[in-house]
């Protein structure tokens, strides 16, 4: 589990093609010695495991599945990646609950730069548009964001110069592929209420009313 505050910004230093999936090495910027054999990392918001260790870098697996819904097939050496570690007991939730598993891809559409703030427009799957809601969260590349606006399948986010700074946001670019990570309490509300993942649903006074919130 993690919150979406980035650690820091790491460095892919190689890729290499697996029977199935992909091995990747990332250069952190935080010391190798505090990473252990088998523990969990968010690489570009993806949790990965840990599976080798060397003086300045470490090697994850990514599984067939997770190269399906995430950017990593494009992924190349020397592409930077925001990197959290796991959450740990007693640690502050600055953030958002975030699990790590990536539901899919989305695209910049429009960036628009302010003397204090960067906003960005992102288009996602409509299969994932019911989860996201105006002033609900969700995690773009692994950072925990506020969402500003929700228009059709696009999103605007509002991004403080520190964030831009600090994460690989400062610097995408229209066109540019992010992994998106919807909030995990829109997903199991659906599935507890009955709801089948493949039609829109509108809540309303009558719904609620039905479900003894009322």
């Amino acid at each position: 589990m993690f919150t979406g505050l980035v650690e820091g910004v790491g460095e892919i230093v190689n890729l290499a093609r697996l029977a199935e999936g992909l091995r990747v090495g990332v250069r952190p910027p935080f010391p190798v010695a505090e990473l252990t054999l088998g523990e969990s990392v968010a690489v570009a918001g993806a949790c990965l495991t840990v599976v080798a260790l060397s003086s300045n870098s470490f090697s994850a697996e990514v599984s067939p599945e997770t190269l399906a819904r995430t950017t990593f097939p494009a992924k190349k050496a020397g592409d930077k990646v925001n990197l959290e570690r796991a959450l740990r007991l007693g640690d502050r939730l600055g953030g958002h609950l975030v699990t790590g598993h990536i539901d899919g891809t989305g695209a910049l559409k429009e960036r628009r730069e302010g003397p204090a703030h960067l906003q960005l427009r992102f288009e996602l799957p409509g299969a994932l548009s019911r989860y996201v809601i105006e002033k609900g969260s969700i995690a773009v590349d692994g950072v925990s964001l506020t969402v500003n606006a929700v228009q059709g399948h696009t999103f605007t986010v509002n991004i403080i110069p520190h964030t831009a700074r600090m994460t690989t946001l400062g610097d995408l670019r229209v066109g540019d592929k992010v992994n998106l990570e919807t909030d995990i309490i829109g997903k199991y509300v659906e599935r507890l209420l009955g709801g089948k993942g493949t039609q829109e649903k509108t809540i309303t006074a009558e719904f609620l009313s039905r479900q003894g919130f009322l």
